[in-house]
């Protein structure tokens, strides 16, 4: 973490100074705003949380209910997931009050005596190490808390505006503000009165049943699996075994339970199979109590007992996949004419089942997708077709969503006989691990994701997925760090500049002959210099490093790196008393050398990251005109 930059901090470092329209923030909310955000669900909360990093957009997000929430319904954390909640200065502090998963066990029926279970396998969660992150499991309200302080603490001072409900929208194409919102306000003094609100863009994170995709002409497709499951959070005393183990148990009676161990030490869920589910009658099953839940857990359970002393929630749902053909308000006749003004995100676009845990993690990254290129366009950094990449990337990954839980929880739902080997479950848990875990998302070439020309210069940083991190050595003080974990929030293209083996070159004395200077030292002169450099385009009067964060790694150690050589473009100097900022170079670290695992070039390359950690092109060292040409069509700066 970085501060003092702007002059001493004694107190809380993560509470940024308040700048642009967070000095004087209206308590109320204005009358226009450039992002209106509907539900402060993971979705619109990380989409919010992102824009708050913005300081000169007005964003304000707007939730029926009239406080923050407090037990929500989702609760697994995918490895992806932490991945982001670093980049937000809050994974160390959700891991050390989550649950987190290390290996599952797997309960069928005892060969002996169908009507008693046995632990057949219990597997590892990540048995490749997909992540320097694990999965976890915590409560959704605490996901978002955390989401909110990052706002509150962000320089638009953003919160939540609470006790308003979406009502309905217009789009006009006039003017600044084109969208028109009317909300109803459900809580407070006003409560029951309808207020407008005219907006730039508007986002609807508003769940399943979003009147903003219905405002927009956006209609779920999808089907019913015709299987019910009740889903309760428990405090109970018991004598199976794995009760602190993510479990899926399998009887012979028939049924099955997804157990998942909660946060805390005590808690639990468990999801209890209630069965098939009459079609011509399907909203019965609704009707299931509690009772019923926990008694069918029992039996399934048997010879081992559950003895309930408290469940906090339940619920009773049916097993759909659903998903919309758009996550924005442009038609299919409208593609190519003009940008869209509204989008949605998260369970307003796509809903599946709970078991694979995937709806929170999913519409997070739908948010930390949508946020940056709001931020980009609102405030002239990039064209407004910009925001046509995001129902392009996403929809993609929620249909590969749909597909891979329609198969897991068909499965989860098989009786015993049904399966092809005994192992088929568990061998299908381990296989697909990476998927569930978030990592199997690659963006297809568009106009923020260069074709693999260069692709075999950097094979482990695959074009269009996510930016696998790697330990490295920071020159300045010698931390060992890990390379991604540099990457904050902050809305920030990445250029990654890994060295060709020439360390840089120290000043040499005048009898004798200077060295050549090497293939970074020319690319960090084009960079700081060229007109066609993408830092060409920051605007004067703001840090250098405000849109492009620029570092290197070299292949040396640290102790052979000479700090006071390297290219000053990798030590930009920040804030009023522009101080040198020395944390931009690294090493490869002795014991994990990053060149060998990711797959790197010795003779160097480029690896350009998205701000929301996709890879968006490897280049060689040299190629700085197609680095150019890269950008030139996403940046709106004086350069370009």
């Amino acid at each position: 973490m970085q501060f003092h930059h702007h002059g001493y901090v004694s107190g809380d470092p993560r509470v940024q100074p308040a700048a642009g329209v967070g000095i004087d923030r209206p308590a109320e909310l204005p009358d226009e705003v450039d992002v209106l955000i509907v539900g402060t669900g993971p979705a619109g909360m990380l989409t919010a949380a992102q824009l708050s990093q913005f300081p000169n957009v007005t964003t304000r997000i707007v939730e029926r209910r009239g406080g923050r929430l407090a037990i929500g319904q989702a609760d697994g954390i995918q490895a992806r997931s932490v991945e982001t909640f670093q980049a937000f200065g809050f994974a160390e502090r959700i891991i050390a009050e989550a649950y987190r998963i290390t290996e599952m066990a797997f309960w069928k029926p005892d060969h002996q005596d169908h009507t008693r279970i046995v632990r057949a396998a219990r597997p590892v969660d990540d048995p490749t190490g997909i992540s320097e992150f694990p999965h976890l499991i915590v409560n959704q309200a605490r996901v978002l808390d955390y989401f909110a302080e990052f706002m509150a603490d962000a320089p638009t001072r953003m919160s939540p505006d609470y006790g308003l409900e979406f009502h309905s929208l217009e789009v006009d194409g006039e003017g600044e503000h084109p969208v028109t919102v009317t909300l109803l306000h459900t809580a407070g003094p006003d409560e029951g009165q309808l207020r407008t609100v005219r907006a730039k863009y508007v986002v609807g994170a508003d769940g399943a049943r979003s009147k903003v995709r219905e405002a927009i002409g956006c209609t779920m497709a999808g089907d019913q699996a015709n299987h019910a499951w009740g889903v309760m959070d428990v405090l109970a005393v018991t004598d199976f075994p794995d009760i602190r183990t993510k479990c899926a148990i399998q009887s012979g009676e028939g049924g099955s339970i997804l157990l998942i161990p909660r946060e805390g030490g005590h808690l639990f869920r468990m999801y209890v199979d209630l069965g098939e589910v009459d079609p011509q009658n399907h909203h019965a099953v609704r009707s299931t109590t509690l009772e019923e839940i926990i008694d069918k857990a029992n039996k399934i359970m048997h010879p081992y007992t559950l003895d309930v002393r408290n469940v906090p929630w339940h619920s009773v749902y049916e097993v759909g996949h659903r998903l919309t053909d758009r996550f924005d308000d442009v038609r299919p006749e409208e593609l190519g004419i003009r940008t869209p003004r509204v989008f949605i995100a998260g369970d307003a676009c796509h809903t599946h089942s709970a078991k694979a845990g995937q709806g929170m993690n999913v519409s997070m990254q739908d948010g930390f997708n949508l946020g940056w290129k709001l931020g980009h366009v609102l405030e002239g950094r990039s064209p407004e077709s910009l925001l046509s990449t995001y129902s392009a990337e996403r929809q993609v990954v929620a249909k590969n969503l749909i597909d891979f839980d329609k198969e897991w929880s068909t499965m989860m739902a098989k009786k015993p006989e049904e399966f092809n080997s005994p192992s088929e479950l568990e061998d299908f848990y381990v296989s697909t691990a990476e998927f569930p875990a978030g990592f199997m998302t690659q963006y297809a070439p568009s106009m923020i994701i260069a074709g693999p020309t260069h692709q075999d210069l950097a094979t482990g940083f695959p074009i269009g997925k996510r930016f696998k991190s790697a330990p490295v050595v920071r020159v300045c003080d010698a931390n060992p760090v890990h390379l991604g974990h540099h990457a904050t929030a902050d809305g920030r293209w990445r250029i990654y500049v890994f060295a060709d083996g020439a360390a840089p070159a120290t000043a040499q004395p005048q009898t004798v002959q200077p060295q050549a200077p090497s293939a970074v030292e020319e690319l960090a002169e084009w960079l700081a210099a060229a007109p066609d450099s993408p830092l060409a385009a920051t605007p004067e009067g703001i840090d250098p490093n405000a849109w492009f964060d620029v570092l290197v790694i070299y292949q040396q150690d640290h102790t052979n790196i000479d700090i006071g050589a390297v290219s000053a473009v990798f030590k930009p100097q920040v804030g009023p008393f522009q101080l040198t900022d020395y944390e931009r170079v690294y090493a490869m670290d002795p014991a994990a050398d990053i060149f060998d695992l990711r797959g790197l070039d010795r003779g160097g390359v480029v690896v350009v990251v998205r701000p929301d950690q996709y890879v968006a092109n490897v280049l060689p060292l040299a190629a700085t005109a197609e680095l150019g040409a890269f950008f030139a069509g996403l940046l709106n700066g004086s350069g370009h």
